[in-house]
């Protein structure tokens, strides 16, 4: 999703899936997933296709598989090699209302971005950018101000409220933690 030759899609339709390139001779292609949850496509009857010049139509989704950590799929109506081609580089899209229901205290990354980070004191920290996965906990990078970024690790003990609906953080940092 960070390939800047891609159009912007509404937000309320989420990427799970990027198509590569045609598989065989049939219509099927080939798919990076987007997603931790592969397994949604095994319930998916249909999705939305955003395609780089922008557009973004319905289609109807048939026969996925998981194949060596991709996902093989087969639209109707894209029954031959030639029409699966004019799906390269296309996402796969759900709306909000096909995601997969999480655990309580989990979030998806995408939700956590723009939110508010704010201290228990009510002291603004700043905005959450972006969502970093490298180990145990998620790391939120906030920008505060003059554009320092700081890094907040998404745990319970820091991060004491977390409120997707409202946009809002509050966060309980040690000390120092700020001042990085």
């Amino acid at each position: 999703m960070k390939d800047a030759a891609l159009a912007e899609v509404p937000a309320e339709l989420i990427a799970v899936a990027r198509i590569a390139r045609p598989q065989g001779i049939r219509g099927e292609v080939i798919a990076d997933l987007l997603t931790d949850f592969p397994d949604r496509f095994a319930t998916l009857d249909e999705v939305r296709l955003a395609k780089p010049d922008g557009t973004v139509e319905l289609a109807h989704l048939e026969k996925p598989r998981l194949h060596q950590g991709r996902i093989i799929l087969k639209f109707k109506g894209y029954d031959s090699r030639n029409a699966a081609e004019t799906l390269r580089d296309v996402r796969v899209l759900v709306t909000r209302a096909q995601l997969v229901v999480l655990p309580k205290d989990t979030y998806y990354d995408f939700d956590l971005i723009d939110c508010v980070v704010v201290t228990t004191a009510g002291q603004p920290v700043g905005k959450v950018r972006q969502v970093h996965n490298y180990g145990a906990a998620p790391l939120l990078a906030v920008q505060g101000e003059n554009a320092k970024e700081i890094l907040i690790p998404l745990v319970s003990s820091i991060c004491l409220d977390v409120d997707v609906a409202q946009k809002r953080i509050v966060v309980e940092p040690p000390e120092g933690l700020l001042d990085l």
